[in-house]
């Protein structure tokens, strides 16, 4: 038997309320929108052009949870490409791309959220949904300049 891909979601809309249902992570990126598995069995399949974010969460989300962080407070630890996200309405929102830009879904962007943490696990973001994005830096990874060591106080045996 082959492990469940099913993933808990909260599909957070422009214009409507948002969506909690489940989402397979193979197939869920259709051309004409993106399919979601309703909790009472139903699937929905949204347009891209409705759809703020996807988040991929460990549980449902309740008004008595904190709202996540949109921004990092420092500049992240974890490697990839730090963007900056501007909604069609006006929201900001930072996060980590990976940094090999083949696993870019050419249907959107998939992230990890400023704060790892919290209730929101990864977030997608149809290209749609966005008015700009903007690369603030790029983390980890190696540079193409090598480090030369430190010869100066070395014992001269060859001299």
């Amino acid at each position: 038997m082959s492990p469940s891909t099913t993933k808990k979601v909260f599909v957070r809309r422009f214009d409507r309320e948002p969506v909690p249902g489940f989402a397979n992570l193979q197939h869920y990126l259709q051309p004409t929108g993106i399919e979601i598995l309703r909790p009472d069995g139903t699937t929905l399949l949204l347009a891209y052009r409705e759809v703020k974010c996807i988040a991929f969460v460990r549980d449902f989300p309740t008004a008595s949870m904190p709202e996540d962080r949109k921004v990092f407070h420092t500049r992240p630890k974890m490697e990839g490409i730090w963007v900056r996200m501007l909604f069609r309405d006006g929201d900001l929102m930072e996060g980590i791309l990976p940094n090999n830009l083949l696993q870019i879904d050419p249907y959107g962007f998939s992230f990890v959220p400023p704060d790892p943490f919290s209730n929101n696990q990864r977030i997608f973001v149809p290209r749609e949904a966005l008015r700009d994005i903007h690369v603030l830096g790029v983390v980890g990874g190696k540079s193409g300049k090598s480090k030369k060591p430190d010869t100066k106080d070395q014992i001269k045996l060859f001299d």
